[in-house]
């Protein structure tokens, strides 16, 4: 047994199940990524319902809050696991604590591999050294808005209604997010069942818009709140059919949802594509997105 494998003195680790522990949850998050939104307590007690091999865990050092973990089904087909630790509680060997209990949850509710993410230098070496590899990358950019931005015409054919116009389109446009899913470029297939792509979709459904022809939806771009951060969005997914490519209607779709969050006092949106998705990345940058932060996507057998 190494040292990384035992506790530190002081350590307390606990299931978050409270509304205080959840809060706590959430502190330690934003502590860590601070430009992104974190789950409210309602989310998150619904994303627990819906998965039951979801773990939430807080961690005091010396009775004050240290970091947080998570384990859970994740898209990739794996366990999916996040131990965060606050930066005045690193190298006290808290992180290690946390990833073992939750590796140890993982290996308990069957998974045999589980996926990680590094956004840091500290993070990779740290992910390295107990085991994982990295197989993908995340790329995050931003827009900044200044208020100017307007509307693109779309393509001819097509009709573009807002989600809150329209609410049924949301659930009509996920045969169209299946395809979007299944073509993004991960090292494995992703999938969102119905129900989660219900209930994190959209979250601005004024914001987010279906492009129909006919009766068949053929484009689509969500906007989702932030409720940490009301002058900040974040991109949903973007997905155009495939017989509706390269018509521009893609750019449209997310003009007019930026068009839309300028206008409706957001002054931030970020989206995540993945490192092989050199086509929406390109999109993006010429919308003016920059790249702000990039995520090693890293990978672990368990019990290897």
């Amino acid at each position: 047994m190494s040292a990384r494998d035992i506790d530190p003195v002081g350590l307390t680790i606990r299931l978050a199940d409270s509304d205080a522990d959840l809060e706590a949850w959430r502190d330690v998050r934003r502590g860590v990524l601070p430009d992104e939104r974190t789950a409210t307590v309602a989310e998150m007690r619904a994303q627990s319902a819906a998965d039951p091999t979801r773990l939430l865990v807080v961690a005091e050092l010396d009775g004050v809050l240290a970091a947080s973990g998570l384990a859970g089904r994740s898209s990739l087909g794996c366990a999916g696991l996040h131990p965060r630790v606050l930066p005045t509680a690193r190298r006290r060997g808290v992180g290690s604590a946390v990833l073992a209990r939750l590796e140890a949850h993982a290996v308990e509710t069957g998974f045999t591999e589980a996926v990680a993410f590094a956004d840091d230098d500290g993070a990779l070496a740290f992910a390295l050294s107990r085991g994982y590899e990295e197989v993908d990358r995340q790329v995050e950019q931003v827009r900044t808005l200044d208020g100017t931005e307007k509307p693109a015409p779309f393509p001819a054919g097509v009709e573009v209604v807002t989600v809150a116009e329209r609410p049924e389109l949301l659930g009509a446009a996920y045969p169209l997010a299946v395809e979007g899913y299944a073509g993004m470029a991960t090292f494995r297939p992703v999938h969102v069942p119905l129900e989660e792509w219900l209930r994190t979709e959209a979250t601005l459904p004024a914001g987010s818009f279906v492009a129909l022809a006919g009766d068949e939806v053929v484009g689509y771009a969500g906007l989702c709140r932030d409720d940490d951060d009301g002058t900040r969005a974040e991109d949903g997914l973007t997905a155009v059919r495939h017989d509706w490519r390269r018509r521009g209607l893609a750019t449209a779709l997310k003009r007019a949802e930026l068009a839309w969050a300028a206008a409706h006092g957001i002054r931030l949106v970020y989206t995540w594509t993945q490192r092989g998705n050199d086509g929406m990345r390109a999109v993006n940058e010429q919308l003016g997105y920059v790249t702000r932060n990039v995520s090693h996507t890293m990978l672990k057998e368990l019990g290897a």
